[in-house]
């Protein structure tokens, strides 16, 4: 049972509302630059501490439809859309590297006056926030990792198979593989439902990863897009050893809460967060990569207990 007991925001005298509809999702659009515009949820006052929601491949915020009114009694809860991703609008030129995806939503921070927050990165969410703590440690105050990987044993295979063959020879044949083998509807579906046991399956709705493909990944242009941050997540990887000495360092504290059949990313790449932070809380759900289609009341309930056990 998730309590709804109110919590102070710190130098604030304000608290969170006990009736969740005092402050309903809304959608909407903020312009950062004069032809890239992100689409976003907000729910909960803004007078609240901010939690920040990042969406992974192939989803957009709309992966958080059930999540964000378990946690808009506590928080101000902000999901936006990657660029790429759902409603959110991009020029032409438009570079898709996760060094630009990290650039647009700190530029939407700024853009909302978002000093401080929270963050709950999933998949393309985690190399996202994670470059963000990079470039201003002090302003995250914890993370929640859900099946948001950092370590490369937490790379699952043989799912990561065809992708690294791509890293090591972007041949337009490997990149043909990838397109055929990872950017279908079928392949959609198998994000969603593998490691999902047979009696949560009713519960994976197929309005999500049919909205899914049908917005992310059905056209040659979108597909292009995703090529792109496909031979891109390279740099993630390289970039793992300056996101531990991050953790490191900052001792932030961490929540990886993991669906544990995921075949992206596997438990031991849950489990490694306590090399760096010794003080991470692991816990596991039995479930596959798209964790909240079955799980969302266990996962807000650990998100809620875990940022106030850290007084966030």
């Amino acid at each position: 049972m998730i309590s709804n007991a109110p919590i102070h925001k710190k130098g604030k005298d304000t608290m969170a509302p006990t009736n969740p509809f005092s402050y309903p999702s809304t959608y909407n659009n903020i312009a950062i630059t004069p032809n890239t515009t992100v689409s976003y949820i907000s729910a909960g006052s803004p007078t609240l501490p901010t939690l920040l929601l990042l969406h992974g491949f192939p989803s957009s915020s709309n992966q958080f439809r059930n999540h964000i009114p378990l946690l808009s009694t506590t928080y101000h809860v902000l999901a936006p859309d990657l660029p790429g991703f759902g409603l959110t609008t991009f020029p032409p030129e438009y570079d898709f590297t996760f060094d630009h995806l990290a650039l647009t939503i700190s530029a939407f921070l700024t853009a909302l006056n978002i000093g401080t927050y929270a963050m709950y990165i999933f998949d393309y969410g985690a190399p996202v926030g994670l470059r963000l703590a990079l470039s201003n440690p002090s302003s995250i105050k914890a993370i929640i990792s859900q099946n948001g990987n950092a370590y490369v044993e937490g790379l699952g295979h043989p799912f990561w198979d065809p992708i690294e063959a791509l890293w090591a020879d972007p041949s337009p044949h490997n990149y043909e593989i990838v397109r055929n083998g990872v950017l279908t509807l079928e392949a959609t579906v198998y994000q969603y439902t593998s490691g999902v046991p047979s009696d949560g399956l009713p519960l994976v709705n197929p309005a999500a990863y049919t909205y899914d493909y049908l917005k992310n990944v059905q056209t040659p242009a979108d597909q292009d897009r995703q090529l792109a941050l496909f031979y891109d997540y390279r740099n993630n990887v390289a970039m793992y050893p300056a996101f531990q000495a991050y953790f490191r360092e900052s001792q932030v504290p961490l929540l990886a809460v993991w669906g544990k059949n995921d075949p992206a990313f596997v438990p031991a790449g849950a489990e490694a967060f306590k090399r760096d932070l010794p003080r991470a809380e692991v816990k596991f759900v039995d479930t596959g990569h798209f964790a909240l289609e079955t799980k969302v009341e266990a996962i807000a309930d650990e998100t809620l207990q875990f940022l106030r056990r850290v007084g966030y």
